[in-house]
Parts: structure tokens; C-alpha cells; sequence
């Protein structure tokens, strides 16, 4: 039997979701590595305003929106344009609670939770086997692994009342007396 051809749209997916995730990652770490003034204030101010990272996201967002609609891509340049993609989506849904909550903290749950169903489905499309391959073992294991994140679910939300009732007043105070 012949092994199946490489899927460019999943490659593509990869890419997105590795980005996206390291995006999100590193948009976490500066941004409290700049609030316990560990590093250097990094973030724009233009006159009293305070530029979120968000906009960086939709701009790049925007961005590859055009090139993907104007230029014929190859194949690397797509590979380059998912990256893109990815980093844009990371900037832009690290701080999703802001678009529901406009003035609200960075440190929103609905950020993080934003963040996290997009990554379950980047995973699946980058990572799922193709319906033709589906069998008794995916469903076990698809069984196993959505146990698995109810189980996490409810540990992550047992960890965070505990956390916000630890840290929630350190992370509020934090942000109020960090960088604006």
C-alpha cells in the first residue's frame, strides 16, 4: 500500500498553529517581564495612548488578507504567509477579552480561553488523521484524549479560582502600577 501524499494544507496548518502558539507564548512573557520592569518598557505610546499588541495583529492580519487575495504565492511564500498568519492571530487573540471588554485588564479569562479553542482547532486540522484513516483506535484514543481535556478543564478551572484568589490581587496590582 502507498503511503498517502503529504497534504500541503495540513503543512500549512502546522505552521499556523506552531506560530500562533509561540506568538501567544512570547506575548505573555514580555508582557510580564515589562510589568515587573525585569526588561525594558517595549510597548508604543503614541502621546497618552498605549498601542496593545492587538493592533499589531490586525494590521499584520490585514496584511496577509491582501497578499493572499492580490499575489500568486509559491509554495515557500506561503509557508512564509502561514507564519505570518499565525503571529498575526497570536498578537490578536492574546488580548481577546479587550474586544469584549474595552478598557478592561490584559490578564482577562477570556483571552486565554480565546486562545485555547483556537488552538484545539488549529491541532485537529494539523494534526487529525484524514477521515478515510479513521478507526477503532482513533475513537479510543479521541475517547481518551477528550477525557483528558475535561479532566484539564476542570483542573485548569479549579487552579484558577485558586490562583485568582493568590495572585489575582498581585496581577491587578501589577498592571495598574506597570508600564501604561
Amino acid at each position: 500500500m502507498k503511503p498517502a501524499a503529504p497534504n500541503p494544507q495540513r503543512h500549512l496548518a502546522r505552521i499556523v498553529f506552531f506560530s500562533f502558539l509561540l506568538t501567544f507564548i512570547a506575548s505573555r512573557v514580555l508582557v510580564i517581564l515589562i510589568m515587573t520592569r525585569r526588561i525594558p518598557d517595549l510597548f508604543l505610546h503614541t502621546g497618552e495612548t498605549h498601542v496593545h499588541h492587538l493592533n499589531y495583529g490586525i494590521f499584520m492580519l490585514s496584511t496577509v488578507g491582501a497578499v493572499l487575495l492580490f499575489v500568486s504565492l509559491s509554495a515557500r511564500a506561503k509557508q512564509w504567509t502561514a507564519a505570518a498568519y499565525g503571529l498575526g492571530m497570536g498578537l490578536t487573540f492574546d488580548e481577546f477579552g479587550m474586544w469584549l471588554h474595552l478598557g478592561g485588564g490584559y490578564w482577562q479569562r477570556a483571552s486565554f480561553d480565546a486562545v485555547v479553542v483556537i488552538l484545539s482547532i488549529l491541532g485537529l486540522i494539523a494534526f487529525a488523521p484524514r477521515w478515510k484513516r479513521i478507526g477503532v483506535k482513533h475513537y479510543v484514543m479521541a475517547g481518551c484524549a477528550l477525557f483528558a481535556v475535561l479532566l484539564f478543564a476542570w483542573l485548569s478551572l479549579v487552579g484558577i479560582k485558586h490562583a485568582d484568589k493568590r495572585f489575582g490581587s498581585k496581577l491587578q496590582w501589577l498592571e495598574e502600577s506597570g508600564p501604561q
